[in-house]
């Protein structure tokens, strides 16, 4: 929170601190706090966890909170979104992030012109910052809850369309008049004669000028509410543009209708339809770039309506129909044949096939029996079911799923910081092309010369467009991330749009990755002397304590052959190496090769067979009981169906394959060989994934690491970009940039390509912002005039403006026809 004292320009700032406990922490802070520069006084409060700083404007907030977490204390910073009004171009973006990031106490600030969202780290009030962005002439608020904010925008939105619509054909009705006028005097032969002989050439100027003035008045207003007031803050935008040029171009008509004596002989002409006309196609540019900017986000729209707005809950005896906001944890809520699963849940009765294409991109529908969990959005099938509801609210998959999706649409990629610098100077840079244009021709141009200096200077100014600018990025990440979305392909941070596109290699976790994570008890070759079922109930009793899905495995196959599996005593997990308990008073110890070897063991009994197993893609584990080595265990994950195909996608993308798994080196090789992986390291302990990933990153460069357990969290922090399969843990989850909601690889490919073509998108948009401008304001200016006699008409500048956002939206809009390499190769095949 913070204020200004006006009469010293000194600035108030309250910080909330945390980890005081005495009287000494808060000296220590206060001390800490008045060594910053510009500091003038400091009062730190115990009770309420909070310093109340006095500081000269200019302080940066980030040295006060470094000041006192340098002392071991922390200022815990917030985020604020805030939703953004009356913003029109990449102008509008960069002065918004000026005046939030100006807030003290403010320590980050992202605007996207796409979205109309401001993102601000710091500690910082909301209703500081939205002051601090009223006073530079836009509106802010603070967004509503998720579902009342979509019907919101959406509401806004439709608003906004209409409003332009409206505004475009009044404007149309009151410029063709106009235009058919004065343009048809110049093209159509006999016309001037006969606007002469009618109504004479002064009373149809007297029209013209009307008719303008209720175009500029009405339809065209907009420009110079918004245009005006920011010229002369000194922060002109594209309304500024606008405002001049079509203002330059009435003004001199109008001088010219009722005055012509102040003006130089042989200049006294209107210019009405230019000034018409320019409003007329901006706002037709505007109304196209809303439609087009309202089909970007179409992909939260659709995720939004997937959730259902009521549900029927148990309630007294039987089941009600409630409004969702009402479900609560624990309901249970009955679904029947073809409607959609209002919350997330577990099944306690009944059973279905559940369509979770919506979530996951897989088409082919779950089946769902008790105990099974489903997540709200999917499509029930053919049967009926009771649910527990397990998550309601923001908490469900759904919302999540929309929640990560907005923060991907609203992000910033690095590309972006470029476009933000020029876009800053853009429009003044513009004003003084279009002053010093009119300077050249006024002094320098041909007869007669204001009125050529007037017509350039205003070409300039109608045909520069920073809207292009502003939304080259910004509306390929929505749309990209938007189809991401459909495609089971979440982008948790935005940067991994763009590192994406450079992954030299991709290195996977074998385990639930390549493979179902399910794995089967196949081979049990018992040491002589010793018994199978003996041996297998005591390697069961020991694993029943692990949640290894290998433990679970030898579990399954005790109870399917109905051996006895006892209560273990004792239990211990020797990280990357196995397991070992007490069974019936007696040792027993379970685990790899190098864990017998530690044990003192000659595992070389069992050299055949390991090696044979080996060949054969399983993983061999060996059991000691008692001190004696007893049994050589194979355990065969099976590999998934979509793994083969995933990784001949990732070759075909140009990229190399790399296999980490604590397998040891023959297994992990017979499957590499098997699936054509290029490249393996074998025998990793957990801890050394992250080693692991370093080694690859040196050998080939970005690193794209796919994963799905606990043990994957570090390996996925380290990769260049971290991919957890959605079927995974929320460790897995939270630690990595990229979700795959499928639950297999086939999302990997999708998502690499998916990032090569939003990135391709966004540089063919730059490229045809930037040379757009590059290349049209030279010939507005009027450059091409002395070799070929060619000057561009203030009308076809506003036209080529115009459409030049709309081409920038509608190249974007071309990644909703995204198909991921597999799809492709599919349709290749049929």
């Amino acid at each position: 929170m913070s204020a200004v004292n006006p009469a010293n320009q000194t600035v108030h700032l309250t910080l909330p601190i945390t980890g005081m406990h005495c009287a000494s922490c808060v000296g220590r802070v206060e001390r800490s706090l008045r060594r910053v520069p510009g500091v003038s006084d400091v009062a730190v409060n115990l009770a309420t966890e909070r310093a109340d700083i006095d500081l000269e404007r200019g302080v940066d907030p980030g040295d006060l909170v470094a000041a006192v977490r340098k002392i071991g204390f922390d200022v815990p910073t917030k985020t604020i979104e805030l939703a953004i009004q009356d913003m029109s171009c990449a102008s509008c973006v960069a002065r918004v992030e000026r005046a939030l990031s100006s807030v003290p106490g403010v320590t980050s600030a992202s605007v996207n012109l796409a979205t109309e969202r401001a993102t601000v780290e710091g500690v910082a009030s909301p209703q500081a910052l939205i002051t601090a962005v009223q006073k530079i002439g836009f509106g802010a608020r603070l967004p509503e809850p998720t579902d009342a904010a979509h019907d919101a925008k959406a509401a806004e939105k439709e608003h906004e369309q209409a409003t332009l619509k409206r505004d475009f054909f009044i404007a149309l009705a009151l410029t063709l008049p106009v235009f058919v006028i004065e343009m048809g005097s110049h093209l159509i032969p006999g016309m001037h004669a006969l606007v002469e002989r009618t109504i004479t050439t002064q009373v149809s100027w007297i029209l013209q000028f009307i008719l303008t003035t209720l175009v500029l008045v009405f339809p065209g207003r907009r420009f110079y509410v918004h245009g005006f007031p920011a010229l002369l803050r000194g922060a002109p935008d594209m309304n500024s543009l606008v405002a001049v040029g079509t203002l330059a171009a009435y003004g001199y008509s109008t001088v010219a209708t009722f005055i012509p004596g102040v003006l130089p002989a042989g200049t006294v002409n209107v210019y009405f339809e230019a000034a018409a006309v320019i409003v007329a196609l901006i706002l037709l540019g505007r109304y196209m770039e809303a439609r087009a900017k309202g089909r970007t986000s179409e992909a939260i729209t659709r995720l939004v309506g997937l959730q259902p707005r009521t549900a029927r809950v148990s309630r007294d005896g039987g089941f009600t129909e409630i409004p969702i906001q009402a479900v609560v944890f624990s309901d249970m809520i009955e679904v029947r044949p073809g409607e959609r699963i209002p919350v997330d849940g577990e099944l306690v009765d009944g059973q279905s096939f559940v369509d979770e294409s919506m979530i996951t991109g897989e088409p082919v529908p779950v089946e769902k029996t008790p105990g099974s969990a489903v997540v709200g959005g999917t499509v029930n099938q053919t049967g009926a079911f009771t649910l527990r509801a397990t998550a309601v609210g923001d908490q469900t998959v759904l919302a999540q799923i929309i929640r990560l999706v907005e923060q991907a649409q609203g992000s910033k990629l690095p590309i972006q910081a470029v476009v933000d610098k020029v876009t800053m100077w853009f429009v003044p840079a513009v004003m003084a092309a279009a002053a010093l244009t009119f300077l050249v021709w006024l002094f320098i141009g041909p007869s007669p010369a204001l009125t050529f200096a007037l017509v350039n200077a205003v070409a300039v100014l109608i045909i520069a467009c920073p809207c292009a600018m502003g939304l080259a990025t910004p509306t390929s990440i929505m749309v990209g991330t938007g189809r991401g979305a459909e495609l089971g392909i979440l982008f948790r941070k935005g940067d991994a749009l763009q590192l994406l596109k450079d992954a030299r290699v991709v290195a996977v976790d074998k385990t639930g990755t390549l493979t179902e994570g399910h794995p089967t008890l196949t081979d049990l070759h018992v040491a002589d002397g010793a018994e199978r079922a003996r041996v297998l109930s005591a390697v069961a009793a020991v694993e029943s304590r692990s949640e290894h899905p290998i433990a679970r495995a030898i579990v399954a196959a005790a109870d399917k052959e109905g051996i006895a599996v006892p209560a273990p005593e004792a239990f211990e997990s020797v990280t990357g190496m196995g397991v070992r308990a007490q069974v019936d008073g007696i040792r027993v110890e379970v685990g790899a090769d190098r864990f017998m070897q530690q044990l003192g063991l000659d595992v070389g009994v069992f050299r055949d067979v390991a090696q044979r197993l080996a060949d054969e893609g399983k993983t061999p584990l060996y059991a000691a009981i008692d001190g004696k080595l007893a049994a050589i265990i194979a355990v065969s994950d099976p590999i998934k169906p979509s793994t083969p195909a995933a990784i001949r996608a990732l070759h075909e993308l140009g990229l190399k394959v790399a296999m980490i798994t604590g397998d040891n080196a023959r297994t992990a090789n017979a499957i590499a060989a098997r699936l054509g992986i290029d490249d393996v390291v074998a025998e990793v302990l957990p801890a050394g994934k992250v080693e692991a990933v370093q080694t690859l990153q040196a050998r080939y460069g970005n690193v794209v690491f796919v994963g799905d357990g606990i043990n994957d969290a570090p390996a996925l922090a380290q990769a260049d970009v971290g991919v957890a399969i959605g079927t995974g843990t929320d460790v897995a989850i939270e630690a990595a940039d990229v979700v795959l909601m499928s639950g297999n690889l086939q999302g990997v490919p999708s998502a690499i390509a998916l990032s090569r073509a939003t990135i391709g998108n966004i540089h063919q948009n730059l490229f045809w912002a930037f040379a757009y401008n590059t290349a049209l304001i030279p010939v507005a200016a009027g450059v091409l005039y002395p070799a070929y006699g060619i000057l561009l008409s203030p009308v076809f500048a506003a036209g080529a403006m115009a459409l030049s956002s709309v081409f920038v939206l509608s190249n974007a809009l071309r990644l909703r026809r995204f198909k991921p390499p597999l799809m492709m190769s599919a349709h290749a095949d049929l």
